[in-house]
């Protein structure tokens, strides 16, 4: 499966994980200071003239979020951030989560993005560039945020490959687990798509077994998961969850399912 960010922008996955990790980030801030950190960054904004166009995601994502007539709160904090991108209306940029969590940090807070393609790193680092307390680094996400983390202590930590390699999914439980173990007060969110039971509890057996630390599994499926060859859904997997996460995600999960969703669609919050 390739996930790459660009293409699909806006989509249903980006509101599920971008709704959720502005609650993450919210609730980390209110206890002080936090370093997010990114492994997956991408570009960082995205025109949704240009890649977005081919996929139509954002049509069916951000695009129906922003023309809904009734948001709940964090689906509201959401849109409000989608909006102030687009003063004059409409829906043609969207945040991805550099963009997003930047613009709320304070002076005492940081963001680093990890992005492995160079091209795209130069995009990130642009459209990072009016933020002091934020940076876009070139490397492989998976072997530099470890460093990181155990610098950082405490920090937000955001796992979101594009899954265009065989071992992504082992290697974000590998990390996820990697960066509990060196600092057990930090937060991680992994997103992963939902295309097929199999390897979604692949994933989570993987993690499990690398870490004992809470983990809370946030599903939302727009149909069931009878065709392992489509995105029929996706889950963030968040291992520290805050207290309130489980009422959190299930807001978002079932605003999303409920509004965009297929017949047969449905959201599950669990504890893994």
């Amino acid at each position: 499966m390739n996930y790459r960010h660009s293409f699909h922008a806006g989509n249903f996955a980006d509101l599920v994980k971008h709704a959720l990790v502005l609650w993450l980030l919210k609730t980390r801030q209110a206890a002080g200071p936090v370093v997010v950190l990114d492994t997956h960054a991408g570009a960082g904004l995205y025109d949704l003239t240009g890649d977005a166009t081919r996929s139509r995601e954002a049509e069916a994502g951000v695009e129906r979020l922003m023309a809904a007539s009734r948001r709940p709160t964090l689906i509201e904090a959401l849109a409000a951030e989608v909006a102030a991108l687009n003063p004059g209306g409409g829906v043609r940029f969207y945040p991805g989560s550099p963009v997003l969590v930047s613009r709320l940090l304070t002076a005492a807070d940081a963001y680093v993005g990890f992005e492995l393609r160079e091209e795209v790193a130069g995009l990130l680092r642009q459209s990072l560039s009016g933020f002091a307390s934020a940076r876009g680094e070139i490397g492989d996400g998976y072997e530099l945020v470890l460093a990181e983390a155990k610098q950082a202590r405490g920090s937000l930590v955001l796992i979101d490959p594009p899954f265009e390699r065989p071992d992504d999914y082992l290697r974000a439980a590998d990390t996820g687990a990697a960066i509990v173990r060196a600092d057990p007060s930090a937060v991680v969110a992994i997103w992963t798509p939902l295309k097929d039971l199999e390897t979604f509890d692949g994933f989570l057996r993987r993690l499990a077994s690398s870490t004992k630390a809470p983990t809370l599994v946030a599903e939302a499926r727009l149909r069931p998961l009878t065709d392992p060859m489509k995105m029929n859904g996706c889950a963030m997997v968040v291992v520290n969850p805050p207290d309130g996460a489980d009422a959190a995600a299930t807001e978002i999960c079932g605003w999303v399912a409920d509004t965009l969703g297929d017949d047969g669609a449905k959201a599950e919050v669990w504890r893994a």
